[in-house]
């Protein structure tokens, strides 16, 4: 039966001890352990050790080892259950360990996924442009079951979508026209569809725009104007019809209507 013959602290860690065992034939390093294993297990120097004991201090400082990884891994932010255990199985922990470490930390509400779920989209809400579609995606990914995603994004109001979806165009695109309203407005559409805002949104935040714009007769005129002088430019070596129908071509691909194209190139292309 070997022999607890030596016990050491370890140099970089005051709370871990180093545990050597003799089986006859001299000392041995075995295994270390934490300051609570040692004294749950009365470990000495002269201890006699079998082996199923040697295996429950192996188990119990497993045990230790993973949740005290796991306390650290929660002190940066919260985590949500699939993201623990992800990371204890990347710190190559036995499944049926994590499986004992995970129900603890959700008896000590250390782990919570439904109240991880509000945080979360309170975050995103606070600190980003993103729609609901983006964050249940993200949700998704972070393990929350569907009663969890939908309790949580209660929180993000229609009111706070459609001010968060218009002041994103704003940034995006400012007032002032450098295409056609058309072109403008599918751009923005799949803009906002991509963030992960719903079409009722969607729509809403463009009806909204097109009626503050309303007022602005000069703004679609300035957009082609901007468009056509670049294709003037970019066409400049045609002539008379061929440049016109290259100016046509260049304007209608950018969304402008049929009768504003003729009014421009009835005023700044010559025969």
């Amino acid at each position: 039966m070997p022999v607890l013959s030596k016990i050491s602290t370890q140099k970089k860690n005051n709370d871990r001890y180093n545990i050597f065992l003799d089986h006859g034939q001299g000392e041995e390093y075995a295994f270390s352990v934490d300051e609570a294993v040692l004294v749950k297990f009365h470990l000495r120097k002269g201890l006699e050790l079998t082996e199923q004991q040697i295996e429950e201090i192996l188990y119990e400082e497993q045990i230790r080892k993973g949740y005290q990884y796991a306390i650290n891994y929660l002190s940066y932010r919260m985590r949500s259950t699939k993201e623990m255990i992800d990371y204890l199985k990347s710190k190559e922990l036995e499944s049926n360990n994590i499986t004992i470490i995970i129900d603890r930390l959700l008896k000590e509400k250390y782990l919570d996924d439904g109240e991880f779920a509000k945080a979360f989209v309170r975050s995103r809400i606070n600190l980003t442009m993103k729609g609901p579609g983006v964050i249940r995606r993200e949700l998704i990914e972070k393990g929350m079951s569907e009663k969890e995603i939908n309790e949580a994004l209660d929180l993000y109001s229609y009111e706070e979508q459609l001010e968060k979806a218009a002041l994103l165009l704003q940034k995006k695109y400012p007032k002032q026209l450098k295409t056609s309203r058309a072109d403008q407005d599918r751009k923005m559409y799949t803009l906002l569809q991509s963030k992960g805002f719903t079409n009722d949104v969607v729509q809403e935040v463009l009806r909204e725009m097109k009626e503050e714009n309303e007022d602005d007769c000069n703004e679609e005129w300035q957009a082609i104007t901007y468009q056509g002088e670049k294709a003037l430019k970019k066409y400049r070596s045609y002539n008379g019809w061929e440049q016109k129908q290259k100016v046509k071509q260049f304007l209608y691909r950018r969304g402008f209507s049929f009768e504003l194209i003729d009014k421009f190139i009835e005023e700044h292309v010559t025969d």
